[in-house]
């Protein structure tokens, strides 16, 4: 998710010290790349398109003086303080994949146990399964840089680091899928809300029986809408979200919930976008239809865990900084032949492309690191 220098989701709305250029860079472009006639709608953490991420690190680099392809200003995360009590996924991540919308088509199931679909032009639900499967399994070290940031009582807002005996995001140990579901009550609407997908998520809650707060505190529900649609207006502006169930800037508002705060994201089918949302970023042909998808989904897993709570976890306070408001993810997304950007991880069950995410302990981009208890 890219942030812009905002406090919390909704319009941007800068911060002091924030770099005026950078400002009008994101209000004249949106998260795009390409000019809009006005102000885009910009979320607490929007993930950019190739073109947008690109357009601004140029913005930036005119600005700073660093290179195009670099990440770039002060990049150091910091402790929100936790909402709700909630900084990070402290406890072994569960993530559940919801196909919301009856256009995925009929439903089958492949030799992994996999649901499969038949509108689903791209073959992208099975290894999106796969992938969160994958997680935590075959000794892979992408898991690690998310393990150095922290929560609890003993972690003081605007910390950087973390204290001995803080509760760590954990190594996701044998894989972090715990369900999926085909949501095929309805149709998928052609331009669901936040607010709508939201729902969809509290929906999805009951349907795997987590009704308590308890149940919630490590539970991630992946909103992944059908070919042909266009949720929260993603076409062009950005490819993915997260978010949680009390955010009131939400279009539509906070979400009613009996279930205590869930949090949750927003997964276009942006294969759709092409080379705009990732299509062969890394690798050619057929190998990289899926390049975008994966990365996308690492990188909104990446940041739940780190920031559960909007932004109560770990974002950029640097102030003046242009990467202020920015979650871990963001700071490294869409990068290419350089420390910490795109590559193929091998995971214990297949190989997947993903994005490096910010490392505070080593001030830099990483693609692995070792895991930090």
């Amino acid at each position: 998710m890219l942030h812009t220098p905002t406090t919390r989701r909704g319009k941007a709305r800068l911060a002091a010290g924030a770099i005026g250029a950078t400002a009008a860079l994101l209000a004249a472009f949106g998260t795009s790349g390409a000019a809009q006639a006005g102000p885009a709608p910009m979320r607490h953490g929007v993930f950019p398109t190739v073109a947008g991420a690109a357009a601004i690190r140029a913005q930036l680099a005119h600005e700073t003086g660093l290179a195009k392809t670099a990440t770039t200003g002060p990049e150091t995360l910091s402790y929100g303080g936790g909402i709700d009590g909630i900084g990070v996924t402290d406890q072994h991540p569960k993530v559940y994949l919801i196909f919301y919308g009856s256009q995925w088509g009929t439903q089958g199931k492949d030799a992994n146990g996999n649901l499969t679909f038949s509108n689903d032009p791209q073959k992208g639900a099975a290894p999106a399964q796969m992938l969160f499967k994958g997680v935590g399994t075959g000794g892979e070290a992408w898991s690690g840089t998310m393990t150095q940031y922290c929560d609890g009582a003993g972690v003081k807002t605007g910390a950087t680091s973390c204290p001995s005996g803080a509760l760590h995001v954990p190594y996701p140990t044998g894989g972090v899928l715990a369900g999926a579901w085909y949501d095929n009550s309805a149709k998928s609407p052609a331009a669901a809300t936040g607010h709508q997908l939201g729902v969809e998520a509290l929906k999805a809650a009951k349907h795997f029986g987590n009704t308590t707060a308890a149940k919630n505190r490590a539970a991630y529900y992946v909103i992944l809408s059908p070919h042909g649609t266009n949720p929260d207006n993603y076409q062009g502006q950005y490819c993915a979200w997260h978010d949680y169930n009390g955010d009131t800037t939400l279009t539509g508002g906070a979400i009613a919930s009996t279930v205590g705060d869930f949090a949750f994201s927003n997964q276009p089918y942006n294969m759709d976008s092409g080379q705009g949302c990732g299509v062969n970023f890394l690798n050619s042909g057929s190998k990289g239809t899926l390049d975008g998808w994966t990365m996308t989904l690492g990188h909104e897993y990446s940041e739940t865990i780190t920031d559960q709570n909007p932004a109560g976890g770990w974002t950029n306070n640097v102030a003046g900084s242009p990467y202020q408001g920015q979650e871990n993810a963001d700071e490294c997304a869409w990068l290419k032949g350089v420390t910490g950007g795109a590559g193929n991880v091998k995971f214990g069950n297949g190989t997947y492309t993903f994005q490096g995410s910010w490392s505070n302990d080593t001030n830099v981009c990483a693609l692995t690191h070792v895991t930090v208890k």
